[in-house]
């Protein structure tokens, strides 16, 4: 039986196979007649050897070299941009518009060209010039990079193509990819057209390299492998967590993007103002792309109160009415099922109507659950389960100090939100509730729900534990999320011809100098 190559030093070859898999048409609940391999370690270990040496002649490269393999992959993915979709349509479920073809695909082009012009201006390196004292700083590559991409952006954040792998590349290393199982022929199609970039950018060839699967302590390996640079991970928490484990150990960095519920906290002004309109705000949110977004609004505080009873009855009426999405695999789909148990069993009471799934396609009932304060703050852990999916939790709560017990238990979550009202009658509470939101969440928004992620350099893609691995980093926005891949380089009193082209008196780079006393930012070589 023909099983999918694997991409490995240039060469489009065999895996050395201990398993296979089929993909999943979600839609249908039929298998996609495609096998892909699961490698075993001599595969990992050949694309490891040959990433080690492709670093090497990496860094020897212009930034110039890789902002031109970016630009060309992502003009290729442009040309073949129906074909690529129609294949991610078929393995996700994901609308084919105007999800993949008009919002995801030229997200994931626009990432790669930011990326590109971060490799060639070269700012993101914040190249450092103490001049008075011979010293020079830069951020550099820090090796092969090891990339596990999710299943619910098969185009955005996928493993040969997404942020990640844009950020990586463009910080001057080579990445190997971990296809996901859900969109493999996804990850296929863009590994060729990311290959044929690289030929004609004349990058080494291991510069990209992509697996289909492994072994789970063959990944485990990977990211703990001593010519390991660093790993990207986004995905469950129970894979992150053992990935991470086995990384720590060997004292490599690892980035993970986990879990998160993202708290929005509807205060007494707005819910008088404008509740109706925050209900189809939050119903629309939450049921967007079947909730199956790491922003997705999993959790809603209210204030007790006939309003807020209102609020409720509508949002159960939306969720109800609303058509009941395609997950993306059976696998989200048993999760979902799984976690809307436990809520349950947790305590929280169902608001809508149980029997609107299809059982012909991978899909749950649109779900509302409630909850009040005090049985949060009895099992705050229980009710944070995150329920991956279009489900979502309201908690009741009879006062300020009440809302502020429960923002205290939150874990750490990628996003938090306030709605308040126009005429300021909010601002009190919102003073006394916001600095404990700050400290539980990466971006903290106003009177807008959570499910945008702009690709901005302003944007942090991040947060506290358990959303990330390290609330220091973001997944999305350039030039930071480049800095994940980077290792931190000293110069001291090295002779000029022997400095990086980024640390010279005459770099036309935005380098921090020291000069008369003070530092300055900026091409100052007419010093």
């Amino acid at each position: 039986m023909y099983t999918a190559p694997i991409l490995v030093a240039g060469e489009w070859r065999q895996a050395a196979e201990c398993g296979r898999f089929q993909p999943l048409n979600p839609t249908t609940r039929t298998p996609i007649e495609l096998y892909f391999p699961v490698s075993s370690w001599s595969d990992c270990d050949a694309a490891l050897e040959h990433a080690a040496q492709a670093a090497h002649a990496l860094k020897q490269l212009p930034g110039e070299s890789r902002a031109v393999f970016l630009e060309r992959y992502a003009d290729k993915i442009e040309s073949a941009a129906l074909e690529i979709c129609q294949i991610a349509h078929e393995e996700t479920g994901l609308p084919l518009e105007p999800r993949l073809l008009n919002v995801e695909l030229p997200r994931t082009t626009n990432q790669l060209r930011q990326a590109a012009a971060a490799a060639r201006t070269g700012g993101w390196a914040q190249a450092t010039l103490d001049t008075s004292a011979n010293i020079r700083t830069l951020r550099a590559p820090i090796g092969p990079v090891i990339v596990f991409g999710p299943n619910n952006f098969p185009l955005a954040f996928n493993g040969i193509a997404g942020g990640d792998f844009a950020a990586a590349i463009a910080a001057g290393n080579p990445v190997i990819a971990k296809a996901h199982s859900a969109h493999p022929h996804t990850c296929q199609k863009l590994a060729r057209l990311a290959f044929a970039a690289l030929q004609e950018a004349g990058l080494p060839a291991a510069t990209v390299q992509m697996l289909y699967g492994t072994a789970r302590e063959d990944g485990l390996r990977l990211v703990s492998d001593q010519r390991t640079g660093a790993s990207a991970f986004t995905g469950s928490q129970s894979a992150g967590l053992a990935l991470k484990k086995a990384a720590d150990e060997a004292g490599k960095p690892i980035y993970l993007e986990l879990s998160s519920i993202n708290p929005v906290l509807i205060l007494k002004g707005a819910l008088e103002q404008r509740g109706p309109a925050i209900a189809e705000e939050f119903a629309t949110s939450c049921l967007m792309g079947t909730g199956q977004f790491c922003t997705n609004p999993g959790l809603v505080i209210l204030p007790k109160g006939d309003t807020a009873d209102t609020f409720v009855r509508q949002c159960a009426a939306l969720f109800d009415e609303a058509p009941v999405g395609t997950l993306l695999n059976k696998g989200t789909e048993d999760s979902l099922k799984r976690a809307v148990r436990q809520l349950q069993d947790t305590g929280a009471e169902c608001l809508t109507a149980a029997n609107t799934a299809d059982p012909n396609r991978c899909c749950q009932p649109n779900t509302l659950l409630i909850a009040d304060g005090q049985q949060f703050l009895q099992n705050p852990h229980g009710f944070q389960t995150e329920a991956f999916g279009n489900a979502a939790l309201l908690i009741i709560s009879s006062s300020t100090v009440e809302t502020r017990q429960i923002l205290e238990r939150l874990e750490g979550n990628l996003t938090g939100c306030f709605y308040t009202a126009a005429d300021g009658t909010d601002d009190a509470d919102y003073e006394q509730l916001e600095p404990v939101m700050r400290n539980k969440v990466g971006r903290l928004l106003n009177d807008k729900m959570p499910t945008g992620v702009a690709v901005s350099p302003a944007m942090n893609h991040g947060g506290p534990y358990p959303a990330s691995g390290h609330p220091g980093f973001t997944a999305v926005g350039i030039p930071a999320s480049l800095q994940r891949f980077s290792k931190l380089e000293c110069y001291d009193n090295v002779r000029p011809h022997r400095l990086p082209p980024l640390l010279q008196d005459k770099n036309p780079c935005e380098a921090w100098r020291l000069v008369d006393g003070n530092w300055t930012q900026g091409d100052v070589t007419h010093l």
